[in-house]
Parts: structure tokens; sequence; C-alpha cells
């Protein structure tokens, strides 16, 4: 007949088993185990454990044999399970992950499951699992491009600045336009959403015109101040700087982030910006749009409001876009911008070194 290994506890074992059952941070396992073997060390056996625990008599002399083996380390850790083997050899996971990387299909420009399952003689969902073990994604492609901007690294650093660490007792702005949002009309009625089926639009819409967004993002708050204009040339951008100054104290500096458009470096647009000594203009590398922050607030409201939305003509286009604005300002979360002018400058190293390689190949 098979006898339960005694526990033995001394003084510091104790308080450890003792914390570890009664700790709100602890799993729900470990800290069962640990009153297990509290309950072992007070003599009782594992019938008598199991019925005060709500487990079985099997499971309670397990983890005490454990205890009684390696101590805590025992029933800190499952044992490891032997599991099934592997289908396939590494060789042909191998063999698969080569083609992804270094080959392309006859008759496509990337790979599919289905064409790497004939390829390579697996079943589709072996090369799905496979994929997604080494994080291949060949149906995915990222744009990008990287600035060939001669003052690459000085504007960088600059608006990066301006982000993390901003000037005390000032403003600062980023500023972009979203220009050309179509006021589009599907030319049939979709059909909304229900169990088993997503919301349906159609292919084919009635344009009903054109307006563009003109959107200054506050850094510190972050509020929008924004307005609709039907053009986008230095008129309405001046209009627009005006708007943005009657929300700047004349005592404080104004600092304003664009990007290289001409509108933005227009002769009379000069001539305001030396009219209004307290506004500065801070200008993004060329090929660097992604670095100025309002462009995630045009995002959300691509997504949010803009992709999916039906409009009849441009007044309710405009209408939309303002509530979106208006509702934002209510409920204020700021856009944190976390990355370095360093990190970033790492990135762009890297990118250029890649490039070089497959140009030099």
């Amino acid at each position: 007949m098979r006898v339960a290994k005694i526990i033995k506890l001394n003084a510091l074992e104790e308080v450890k088993l003792v914390k570890l059952s009664k700790g709100r941070r602890t799993s729900v396992r470990l800290a069962e185990r640990a009153k297990i073997v509290l309950l072992a060390a007070e003599g009782r056996d594992n019938q008598e454990i199991g019925e005060v625990l709500g487990i079985t008599r099997q499971k309670a002399g397990r983890w005490r044999l454990r205890y009684w083996e390696s101590g805590l380390a025992g029933i800190e850790k499952d044992a490891p399970r032997p599991g099934r083997h592997p289908k396939y050899d590494e060789s042909v996971i191998e063999e698969v992950v080569r083609k992804t990387l270094h080959e392309k299909p006859s008759n496509a420009t990337h790979w599919s499951r289905s064409t790497m399952a004939k390829a390579s003689g697996l079943s589709d969902s072996t090369i799905g699992k496979i994929w997604k073990r080494h994080g291949l994604k060949p149906h995915l492609v990222n744009q990008f491009k990287l600035s060939n901007d001669k003052n690459f690294i000085e504007k960088l650093e600059d608006i990066v600045g301006l982000y993390i660490s901003p000037p005390e007792h000032a403003v600062v702005f980023s500023c972009d336009e979203k220009s050309q949002i179509q006021a589009l009309d599907r030319s049939q009625p979709g059909l909304p959403i229900k169990k088993g089926r997503c919301e349906t639009m159609t292919h084919d819409y009635k344009r009903n015109g054109t307006n563009s967004l003109f959107a200054a993002l506050n850094i510190a708050d972050p509020k929008i101040t924004g307005t609709c204009m039907n053009k986008h040339r230095h008129q309405e951008w001046i209009k627009f700087l005006n708007l943005i100054k009657k929300e700047v104290p004349q005592s404080k500096e104004a600092h304003i982030i664009c990007d290289n458009y001409a509108t933005h470096k227009h002769a009379k647009v000069k001539a305001w910006e030396k009219r209004n000594k307290n506004f500065h203009f801070h200008f993004t590398p060329t090929s660097a749009s992604w670095l100025n922050m309002v462009e995630r607030f045009f995002r959300d409201l691509t997504e949010n409001q803009l992709k999916r939305g039906i409009f009849k003509s441009v007044d309710d286009l405009v209408e939309t876009i303002n509530g979106y604005i208006s509702r934002h300002n209510e409920n204020l979360k700021p856009f944190i911008w976390t990355a370095t002018a360093n990190d970033i400058l790492e990135k762009v190293k890297r990118g250029r070194q890649n490039l070089n390689k497959l140009q030099t190949a």
C-alpha cells in the first residue's frame, strides 16, 4: 500500500506558502497547490485534503509528491507535457519559409496559402500555421518613402522637440488641410448589418461636390480648430491662420507645424508671418507628412465618418465634419508622441541601408 509522503515545513517555507495561498496576485492554481502543501504539513491525508479543497485525492497526492521532491519549485511550474509529435520535419517547414521569403509564384506577385500549398505539397491550413508561427504575411504590403530632404535631421529634431518638450508660455499647433473631400451618395441604399451578414454598400456612387477641411491640432489639449472651405489656396490658408490667431493671446508665442505645400510658402503668407511676430512656422521634411500629428486626426475622421458616410450634398458633408470636430473637442483624448528624434533616425538609417543592399544586389 502506497503511503503519502510526510511534509515538514520550516518557518520560512510556511510563511512563503501562506503568502502564496492568500496573495491577490497569485494565480488560482498556485494558491490551490500551496493550500495542499499546508494541509499536508498539518498531517492530513490526501483524501481529507481533497474533501477540504473540493479536489480529487489523486490531485492532492500529485502536488504533495512534487513539493516533497522539488520544494517550492515543484509546485510553481506545470510539468512538461509530451504533446503530439510534429507531423512535418523542420526541413519541410524551413523550405516553406525560404520559398516565402526568396521566391515568387510563376503567375502572381506574391504567395497565397493555396499557391504555396500546391508548391510545397502541404495543406492550406498547415501553410497558414507555418506563416503565423514565423510572422509571415505575404498578402500584406506597407507603403513607405524615405525623405531626401537635405535638412531632414534639423527639421526632424525641431518638430519632435516641439512635441516632446514644447516651449514654455507658447502654443504649438499641428496644421494641415484635408483637401477635396468628396460628398458621396451611393447609387442604391445598402442593407443594414444583421446576424450572419455584414452591412452592404454599392460600389458606385453619385458625387455631389467636394470641400476642404483646414484643421489645427493643439498639442497640449489636444483641441481641434477647424473650418471647411470650398478651395485650398493661399487665401484660404491666411483666413485659417487668422482663425487660429483669435485663439492665441498676443502675449504668447505660436508655433505652426505644417508641410511643404506651396500654399504654405506663398509670398502673401510670408508677409502675414512678418506682420504677426509671435507666429513661427516649422515645416516638415519633404515626403514626411507622417511627422505632422494632425494627420492622426484626419485618419480618425476618415475611418469614423467619411469612409462609409453617405452625403446628399456638400452642406451635409460639412455638417458631419463640424459635428465630428465638436464631439472630439467635448471629449479630449491627447495624441501622445513618444518616438524621439534618435529613434526615428535609427529607423531611417536602417531603411537606407536596406535600400542600398537591394540596389547593389
